[in-house]
């Protein structure tokens, strides 16, 4: 009988404190809870902090990435990007990282993202060094700034400006970019892998370049240091020498 009494003094003495260990951690997750919430309550909703997933990639600002081929986002023209983003969504720009990410997302919000990013006015970096030899990179400037007529390859400045900075609201600059970046994107208009609106002006031109043009037109732009402000020219102050399906209506 005595052994039964010990036994029960000793399972209640244990309840009871299983009872305080319980109501502590309650207490404690209730404390967790609500630094939780009151920390989500001190972050405001703001679209710098919704875009955070792209910037992990882009840089903070979107002013690019630090391994050579994400590009910069921050001060490009905001119809150039809002038709990026519908083209990754859409599948006629073919990335799957960012075709994950935008999937569901409606026109309007890409159109808040896009806006953000262009509104951000940052320097530039000095760019980085290109190994590339000098006769290459004169063919690089030559294709730049003249185009190749005997081929019927236009300038890439009569199209992104004399500055390459662009023309609102929908044409892109082209100087800041890694040279990986650019060899990327020309690659991938050529292989169809990147798409616009037909008639394709991009395609059309990319298909004319060869290689050893790629190769030296990446190493022109790549390497030229990019002045403050870099904005693009304003709308309607360039007459593009082909027809551009994505520039209908702007």
């Amino acid at each position: 009988m005595l052994a039964f009494k010990s036994d029960l003094r000793i399972a209640m003495r244990a309840w009871r404190a299983a009872c305080g260990v319980l109501a502590a951690a309650a207490g404690m997750l209730a404390m967790s809870q609500a630094v939780a919430q009151g920390e989500a309550a001190l972050r405001p909703d703001t679209m710098a902090a919704r875009v955070a997933a792209c910037t992990a990639c882009h840089g903070e600002q979107g002013r690019a990435g630090p391994d050579g081929y994400y590009p910069r986002l921050a001060g490009k023209p905001q119809d150039y990007l809002y038709h990026q983003l519908l083209n990754f969504r859409d599948a006629r720009r073919q990335y799957p990282p960012m075709a994950h990410l935008l999937n569901g997302l409606p026109d309007a919000y890409l159109r808040e993202m896009a806006a953000y990013f262009a509104g951000q006015d940052v320097p530039y970096p000095p760019p980085a060094r290109v190994e590339a030899s000098a006769a290459l990179v004169e063919r690089g400037r030559l294709l730049v700034r003249e185009g190749d007529p005997a081929r019927a390859i236009p300038s890439c400045a009569s199209c992104h400006g004399a500055s390459l900075a662009g023309v609102a609201p929908a044409i892109p600059g082209l100087l800041g970019l890694p040279r990986d970046y650019l060899v990327a994107q020309i690659g991938s208009w050529q292989n169809g892998l990147r798409r616009a609106a037909e008639p394709d002006c991009m395609a059309q031109v990319s298909l004319k370049l060869t290689p050893e043009d790629i190769g030296a037109v990446s190493a022109w732009l790549a390497g030229q240091p990019v002045g403050h402000p870099y904005t693009p020219q304003p709308a309607g102050s360039l007459t593009l020498p082909l027809e551009c399906g994505s520039q209908a209506g702007h």
